[in-house]
């Protein structure tokens, strides 16, 4: 099932205790802007940022099974260095330093400055910790194909995390799919056509599928995007929900799960 529309408001829509895990991948702070006034993503400071998504999946908690698990993949960022401007496409309009001036100055902030490395990730696990919910793993997504970067002064990103939470002390876990596995994980990014950017590939959300799911049960991502979750999901028996604020990346998930072959 497809919800169209803010996360925030779609979610209320969802049947209470419905859900067995969430996996999901939400848009960066900072990095794209789709001049959308219900996007997550463009806020003045990473706490606001970091507010609203907790936010969302404190009303997740409603939706989600007492022995259910949600699954986060957050990149982290600097302070100051605001991604391209994207259209409702998904096509960058403007790139870099072009957008740089066109946009203000990013606010004082107490104590980050510009190019400090922000520790977003953390920063929301933290606040989720305090909302309530379980920290189980700080997994490492290593990626051996990063996207470029032109620097002169630190090294080139080339991993991501991936949060594991639980609602409960308690909560269901695959013993089968987790044993001797380690929290670095070495997955390539993967490339949409459709999507114009790069998105998790399929073998991220299918291990975390496999680890916290059974056939037949429900898998929510309110961050959709291209649909990668729904497209394994089912290649995994399993049910899904989607959350999409981009109407036109409907059209994407919808041809995206009438697709037959196995990954």
């Amino acid at each position: 099932m497809l919800l169209i529309g803010d996360c925030l408001e779609q979610i209320d829509k969802i049947d209470s205790k419905s859900v067995q895990t969430i996996i999901t991948s939400p848009p960066y702070w900072g990095v794209r802007d789709y001049d959308n006034s219900n996007q997550l993503g463009q806020e003045d400071t990473p706490e606001e940022f970091v507010r609203k998504l907790v936010h969302l999946f404190n009303k997740a908690k409603r939706v989600l099974r007492d022995d259910g698990t949600a699954w986060v993949n957050l990149g982290n960022t600097y302070f100051g260095a605001k991604g391209g401007h994207w259209d409702k496409n998904g096509l960058q309009t403007t790139h870099g330093e072009e957008y740089r001036i066109q946009r203000k100055a990013p606010p004082k902030h107490r104590y980050l400055k510009r190019k400090d490395l922000v520790g977003l990730p953390w920063m929301f696990a933290f606040s989720m910790q305090i909302d309530g919910w379980y920290l189980r793993n700080e997994i490492i997504w290593n990626k051996p194909n990063p996207v470029p970067e032109a620097l002169r002064d630190r090294y080139a990103k080339s991993h991501e995390h991936i949060f594991l939470f639980s609602k409960k002390d308690r909560y269901f876990m695959n013993e089968d799919a987790v044993k001797n596995q380690r929290d670095v994980w070495k997955f390539n990014t993967a490339k949409s056509k459709e999507a114009h950017f790069a998105v998790f590939p399929q073998e991220l959300p299918g291990q975390c599928m496999k680890a916290s799911t059974k056939e037949g049960d429900v898998v929510l991502d309110p961050f959709m995007g291209s649909g990668t979750t729904a497209y394994v999901a089912q290649r995994l028996g399993r049910k899904w929900i989607g959350i999409e604020l981009n109407p036109e990346y409907a059209k994407i998930i919808n041809n995206k799960t009438k697709q037959k072959e196995l990954f």
